[in-house]
C-alpha cells in the first residue's frame, strides 16, 4: 500500500548552483506539502551511513565525497502517492533522460551531480526520513 510521504535531499550541487528556491517552488507547484526540512552539510561518517546500502559498489567512495562537499536541504514531502508522484517530478537519474520540465531535466548536470534525491520506495522514504528527522520535527 503506498503511502503519503517521501524523502528528499537537494544535492551539493543544487545548493552551489543557487537553485534551492527554485526546486523548491516546484516541489510545492507539484501538490508536495513540506512536513520536515533542514539546511545541512553531511559528514563523512553521516553520509557512509546514509548510502551504507551501496558499500560494495564501485561508485560509493565518490557519491560519499560528492555528498560531503558542501550542504544538502533534507526534507520529507506528504503527497498522496507521494514515492511515485516525486520520482515523475524529479525525472529519470541521467538528467540527459529526464523529462523536460522535471527538476533534472532543469538543473541537474550530469548523472553523479543530479540535483536531487528522491525515495525510490515506500520503506526507504521513512527510513531516510527518519535517518534525519525525529517526530519532533515533523509538521
Amino acid at each position: 500500500m503506498a503511502t503519503n510521504r517521501t524523502f528528499t535531499m537537494i544535492k551539493p550541487d543544487a545548493v552551489a548552483n543557487g537553485h534551492i528556491g527554485a526546486i523548491l517552488n516546484d516541489i510545492i507547484a507539484g501538490g508536495f506539502k513540506i512536513v520536515a526540512m533542514k539546511y545541512i552539510q553531511l559528514t563523512e561518517e553521516s553520509a557512509g551511513n546514509f548510502y551504507a546500502v551501496h558499500k560494495e559498489r564501485p561508485f560509493y567512495g565518490e557519491l560519499v565525497s560528492f555528498m560531503t562537499s558542501g550542504p544538502i536541504v533534507a526534507a520529507i514531502l506528504e503527497k498522496e502517492n507521494a514515492v511515485e508522484d516525486f520520482r515523475t517530478l524529479i525525472g529519470a537519474t541521467n538528467p540527459a533522460e529526464a523529462a523536460e520540465g522535471t527538476i533534472r531535466n532543469k538543473y541537474a548536470k550530469s548523472i553523479d551531480a543530479n540535483a536531487v534525491h528522491g525515495s525510490d520506495s515506500d520503506e526507504n522514504a521513512q527510513i531516510e526520513g527518519n535517518f534525519f528527522f525525529s517526530q519532533f520535527e515533523r509538521f
